[in-house]
């Protein structure tokens, strides 16, 4: 029951965020398995399935507060926020596109960004969904 409300409330958020509709989650790609690498440590890839992104685009809206803090200089903490936010839906996104099409991992992972308009500003999270298995006679699991 517990996990049935977990994965519609997951659906629904994921969905809020892109604007499209997508399937229901799965989660076969845990963030342990996103890597900037191309291979992963004490696995070998068996099936390539392509490319994944998730895509996000935020209107970044100047506050007073920002817009001050932006002449004296220094960390802008609502910006910053907002971005992180970006990039981690983006993130979220793309692992539920690497779930839909099976894979159990993500090699290459990368982030872009591009501004669309004055004040909107795409974010890309993508990578290439692979399945993997574990490497057999390696000892790198036992303990």
């Amino acid at each position: 029951m517990l996990e049935a409300i977990i994965s519609a409330h997951m659906d629904n958020q994921i969905s809020q965020n892109v604007g499209y509709q997508v399937s229901q989650p799965r989660y076969s790609v845990s963030h342990q398995m996103v890597t900037t690498a191309f291979e992963l440590p004490g696995y070998k890839i068996v099936q390539n399935l392509g490319v994944v992104r998730g895509i996000i685009v935020r209107s970044i809206v100047a506050n007073i507060g920002a817009g001050l803090q932006t002449l004296i200089g220094g960390n802008i903490k609502a910006w910053t926020r907002l971005c992180e936010e970006t990039r981690s839906d983006a993130f979220d996104v793309m692992i539920q596109h690497a779930s839909e099409l099976g894979a159990n991992a993500i090699v290459g992972a990368r982030y872009d960004a591009t501004e669309v308009m004055s004040g909107a500003t795409e974010v890309l999270a993508y990578g290439t969904a692979v399945v993997v298995e574990p490497l057999t006679g390696t000892n790198i699991y036992d303990e």
